[in-house]
């Protein structure tokens, strides 16, 4: 009827290896860069600004971090480097006409391209989704993919 000795359990029955580290999906992760806040974890929405290190905020939530000094709060990883307003550039991004992300109203029986995105190029056409490399002037906050600003070879705003 069971453990009458007739089974004799094998070693990888009885010993556990170790357990396998779990691997963070690349688009998942470029995903969450480009469309959400660093510092809140909520969607970007306008105004948008960037730091030296080109992470993405809401402006709202960098304004409430440098408001909120409490001590029982200990500042946060993601924006401990942001002293002031001053670090941050506000950006000027250009929409891309082919998102219809927020547009429609949705019940949740849509599928959700998640590498259509929702800022382009100006210049190229280029879209944000983290697969091409975006830059943005300090000065201007104008935001170009890696590719529009060889090609202008200027580092002077193009509008």
């Amino acid at each position: 009827m069971g453990c009458d000795g007739g089974t004799i359990p094998k070693r990888h029955e009885l010993v556990k290896g170790p357990r396998k580290v779990e691997k963070v999906d690349k688009n998942a992760e470029l995903v969450a860069r480009w469309n959400y806040c660093t510092l809140s974890q909520e969607k970007l929405r306008r105004p948008i600004v960037a730091c030296e290190l080109g992470r993405l905020y809401n402006k709202d939530a960098v304004i409430e971090f440098l408001l909120d000094k409490s001590a029982d709060k200990t500042p946060m990883e993601a924006a401990s480097h942001i002293k002031s307003i001053k670090n941050v550039t506000e950006l000027n991004l250009a929409d891309n006409p082919a998102w219809t992300g927020d547009k429609e109203s949705i019940k949740g029986d849509k599928y959700d391209d998640i590498q259509s995105a929702r800022f382009i190029c100006p210049v190229v056409g280029l879209e944000m989704n983290g697969r091409h490399r975006f830059c943005f002037l300090r000065n201007c906050g104008c935001v170009f993919s890696e590719r529009a600003l060889k090609e202008i070879k200027s580092e002077v705003c193009h509008k």
